[in-house]
Order: C-alpha cells, then sequence, then structure tokens
C-alpha cells in the first residue's frame, strides 16, 4: 500500500467520514481474512461494496477466474477511477444501494458471494435497510455476504436476513476489526 493510497483514503475521510468510516484502508490480514472465507471454486459472479483503494480487490483479483464477473462500487470518483484503470475487467459503479438494478443491467441473475467494506453503522437507518435488502435480493440461495465491520452492531439486523456462519476478529487492521460471514437463508 503506498503513501497515495494513504494520502487518497485519509482525503476522503476527512470529506465525509460517515461515508468512508476509516482514516486508513483495509490491511492485508482483513482482505485477506474476508477473501479467504468465499469458495472460490463455485463463484460465477461476485461483487465488492466500497472497494475503497482496492485492498479486498486486490486479494481478489488472484481468486477469479477470467469468466467470472465482478461488480465493484465505489462512491469517491477517484478511488472508482483508480480501480477502473487497476482492473479493467471489472465492472465499477458508483452506488451499491442500486445492486440489484446495475446486476440486470449486466446480465448477471445472481450473486455468489458478496464482500463489503462498508461502514453500516454509520449510515441512515433508511440507507442501511436499502442496502442490506439489495444484498439479500441480489445472492443465491446459500450465498456467502462477507463484511467487516468496526463492531457487533449490525450482528441483529444482519441475522434478520442472513444465518451468520461466524464473525472473526482481526485485531491486524487499524482500527481492528470484525469480520462476518453471513449466509442468505436457503428458503
Amino acid at each position: 500500500m503506498g503513501v497515495n493510497e494513504n494520502y487518497l483514503f485519509l482525503r476522503s475521510f476527512i470529506q465525509d467520514p460517515k461515508r468512508v468510516g476509516s482514516v486508513t484502508p483495509s490491511s492485508r490480514f482483513l482482505a485477506r481474512s474476508m477473501v479467504n472465507q468465499a469458495p472460490w471454486h463455485e463463484i460465477k459472479a461476485v461483487a465488492e461494496l466500497g472497494s475503497g483503494t482496492g485492498a479486498i480487490t486486490r486479494i481478489m483479483n488472484t481468486k477469479v477466474t477470467d469468466t467470472t464477473k465482478v461488480l465493484l462500487f465505489e462512491m469517491d470518483t477517484t478511488m472508482r477511477n483508480n480501480l477502473k484503470a487497476e482492473y479493467p475487467n471489472f465492472s465499477c459503479h458508483r452506488n451499491a444501494a442500486h445492486l440489484v438494478e446495475t446486476m440486470k443491467n449486466s446480465n448477471i441473475d445472481e450473486l455468489d458471494c458478496i464482500f463489503s467494506g462498508l461502514p453500516f453503522f454509520n449510515f441512515e437507518p433508511e440507507l442501511r435497510n436499502t442496502l442490506v435488502e439489495q444484498i439479500h435480493e441480489s445472492l443465491k440461495p446459500g450465498g456467502l455476504f462477507i463484511a467487516f465491520q468496526y463492531s457487533l452492531q449490525m450482528k441483529k439486523q444482519l441475522s434478520e436476513y442472513f444465518n451468520i456462519d461466524t464473525v472473526k476478529y482481526v485485531p491486524l487492521n487499524f482500527p481492528p476489526a470484525f469480520v462476518y460471514v453471513c449466509r442468505k437463508r436457503e428458503t
């Protein structure tokens, strides 16, 4: 991770701390902890919400095949443009609240897995609810939602939509984080 990434992330945090959620990008330990939870041999379509400077994206890129469809979502224009340049085979979008519509426009029926670095608890309840509903609707039955948070405050809401397989504490991140591994119920 370069000085430019740290600067870009800090600048974005200062401009909009509720949307960015941290003063530093995710550590490689946190990114690996998340990406390694996914059954990559089964994944045909995946999304990452809040891609930022690409900490998770970089590791995902080592796991996907040429046929895996990848949707990245990042609100910050500079970060999104950097992602587009660095990952030209991935589809980059602005707003994760439009996940289902974006999938339809990309000819994706369902996602096998979604990774998220979004600071859910910083968002207004209406946006938080919209995002969780979009995530739930877009995943296949049994699909995984793997998210990191800096607290356990989202556990109750996520358990209303998903089975929470594990919540793993990752101390080698600043700040330390919790990785939620949630599975869409097969109904």
